[in-house]
């Protein structure tokens, strides 16, 4: 379980990515977080059990048309 207070999102929550860094390698373009989640530098996600994220960027949201 995760040591800090407050506790890190779990790897299942929508803002996972917010939880801590555990280990950065950015010359392998990856960092594993306090979840279990390894998180790639194209936004990319492996979970700790093993289900995938794709890449995902702001860019790849489509605006709401204005009301």
């Amino acid at each position: 379980m995760c040591p800090h207070q407050p506790p890190c999102p779990s790897h299942n929550a929508p803002d996972r990515d917010a939880a801590r860094t555990l280990a950065a390698r950015p010359e392998q373009g990856w960092s594993l977080l306090c979840n279990g989640v390894v998180l790639f530098e194209d936004t990319g996600e492996l979970l700790p059990d093993g289900g995938v994220i794709a890449p995902h960027r702001p860019t790849d949201l489509q605006a709401s048309p204005a009301a």
